[in-house]
């Protein structure tokens, strides 16, 4: 087995391809070394002790390493980590089942509720933000989840490399801030949540 790697935008965190399927659906961010007890493979690669995020999308990891450590060190640790896991057929989750599958930004709740009458709006967002922003955001090692729409203003947070990440604002403000406005006159901004 062969474990590629790819840069992010974010100079902090590395995209690791398994050739294989990591979430057969859905995502799942692991912020904190408790969250991660859920995965004995985000785990794993948290007990590094250099490590501040892990990220599953479909057929990628991203980890984000902690301020002041080396890619040159931990990144042979991770694809061992890595290597170990898919190898073996660890289960990713613990109790070998598919806990872990959610939708992007459930297990954050929304941050404004959606209104009835914007219905038809919100569909319109959320299929742009699948077809077209979520793919884009995956290629650099993340995901967005989408967080409400009040009086023009989407709320969004982004997930996995695009979190922190220096270009993020410019993601959010030019890209997809742009994209929804002109697909979705009703759209007037998009915010961080």
């Amino acid at each position: 087995m062969f474990i590629e790697t790819e840069t992010t935008p974010n100079p902090s965190s590395l995209k690791f391809l398994p050739g294989r399927t990591v979430m057969p659906a859905g995502t799942r961010e692991f912020a904190s070394p408790e969250a991660a007890e859920a995965s004995p493979l985000a785990e794993a690669i948290f007990n590094t002790g250099e490590v501040v995020n892990v990220f599953f999308g479909y057929d990628f990891v991203t980890v984000t390493a902690a301020p002041g450590s080396e890619w040159s060190a931990l990144k042979p640790e991770v694809v061992t980590i890595l290597l170990d896991h898919f190898v073996s057929e660890a289960p990713l989750f613990v109790g070998g089942s598919a806990d872990g599958i959610y939708v992007p930004g459930e297990e954050l709740g929304l941050m404004v509720e959606d209104r009835e009458e914007d219905a038809e709006i919100i569909s319109s967002i959320h299929e742009l933000l699948e077809t077209r922003v979520r793919p884009a955001v995956a290629s650099d090692g993340g995901d967005i989840a989408y967080r409400g729409f009040s009086e023009g203003v989407v709320y969004l947070t982004l997930q996995g490399a695009c979190a922190g990440c220096p270009s993020s604002t410019m993601t959010l403000k030019q890209g997809i801030e742009s994209l929804l406005k002109h697909y979705v006159p009703e759209v007037t901004e998009v915010r961080a949540a």
